[in-house]
């Protein structure tokens, strides 16, 4: 039996006053073994990132299924509204949380990232200086690698085959290369050719490096309006990121590209000394901001076809690639070591 007029009925959604989602993942089961120092990892986590926002930023929080300590921790930061919304799941895998997160919300620009990030000041103004000045950014990763240019990056080859303005550039903060090789247990990942030059495209006022990564990376949001993949069947890995995060990145004619500098960490699974020390360091972000995403029109699917299906498996190929790239000033004695 229903009696009255439901006063929402017909009524349209107010539009918030943010600009920017946060989505962050996270599966703490317990605090033993590998996730002994996670807990303690997620606060450092979360307080650099209430430090490095400005007020239009939105937190999204989605717990898969963690343990009891993790949920009531979120509750708590909900209760006291430092974050915005936390999502309760059970274990339904890192990439299908992420898709909840982005449901039933319109926001132009989404960070996706894993809770192990330690955010830097001045992360979200670098991020939005790329999206300003590279139109066809899609993604915007505050981490750059030197060996990200081979990852869903044949469109921007296309674009720029013979402009030089994709060029070789001097890695402008070679010691965060290292410390992140460092931080997932390889400090082998970067050879010396990779910590002295990457692969960047540049702007009279911006240069921003080829590629993006996964773990903490800023999306246009119109890119997952027409996703086509609403589920993964992998609860971590597997082809889950490329189909929901890479492809449909391309597919609708952007850009995957990355900071010039570093703005952000990893921290890994184990607690160290140095992330109190950088958390310390860090500034509250107290400014507005007044930046708004310039709207650009997707490509066709038959420019994804032709510039990432067929011209990719081309430019791609690494001993085509070692040429291109020496075409493009990479010095001979370095290609051979750039691609491994």
């Amino acid at each position: 039996m229903r009696l009255g007029f439901n006063p929402n009925k017909d009524q349209e959604t107010v539009s918030l006053s943010y600009s920017h989602q946060i989505i962050i993942p996270v599966y703490i089961p317990n605090q033993n073994d590998y996730f002994k120092n996670s807990l303690t990892i997620l606060k450092l986590c979360l307080e650099s990132l209430f430090l490095t926002v400005h007020k239009k930023t939105f937190i999204t929080v989605v717990n898969n299924g963690s343990c009891d300590e993790v949920k009531n921790y979120l509750h708590e930061l909900y209760l006291e509204k430092k974050i915005h919304e936390v999502l309760e799941t059970a274990n339904i895998g890192k990439l299908n949380a992420i898709l909840k997160g982005i449901v039933g919300h319109n926001f132009p620009l989404i960070t996706i990232t894993d809770s192990d990030v330690l955010f830097l000041n001045g992360w979200q103004k670098a991020t939005y200086s790329i999206f300003e000045n590279f139109p066809r950014a899609g993604v915007v990763c505050p981490t750059p690698s030197s060996r990200s240019l081979r990852t869903y990056t044949s469109n921007i080859y296309w674009d720029n085959f013979f402009s030089k303005k994709l060029a070789f550039s001097k890695v402008k903060n070679p010691s965060a290369l290292k410390n992140f090789a460092i931080s997932v247990g390889n400090p082998d990942f970067y050879n010396e050719s990779h910590l002295e030059n990457y692969f960047t495209i540049s702007n009279k006022n911006e240069k921003a490096v080829i590629g993006a990564g996964h773990f903490a990376g800023t999306y246009r949001g119109e890119i997952f309006n027409s996703l086509e993949v609403k589920y993964s069947n992998y609860k971590l890995g597997g082809n889950s990121e490329s189909k929901i995060l890479d492809i449909p990145v391309v597919k609708n004619g952007f850009w995957r590209l990355s900071t010039e500098d570093n703005y952000a960490c990893h921290m890994g699974n184990v607690v160290e000394k140095w992330m109190y020390d950088e958390v310390s360091k860090l500034e509250k972000d107290v400014k507005e901001t007044d930046f708004e995403l310039k709207p650009i029109g997707s490509s066709s699917k038959w420019f994804y076809i032709i510039k990432s299906k067929i011209f990719g498996k081309f430019i791609l190929n690494k001993k085509i690639m070692k040429y291109f790239l020496i075409f493009k000033g990479l010095p001979s004695k370095d290609a051979e070591y750039y691609l491994i």
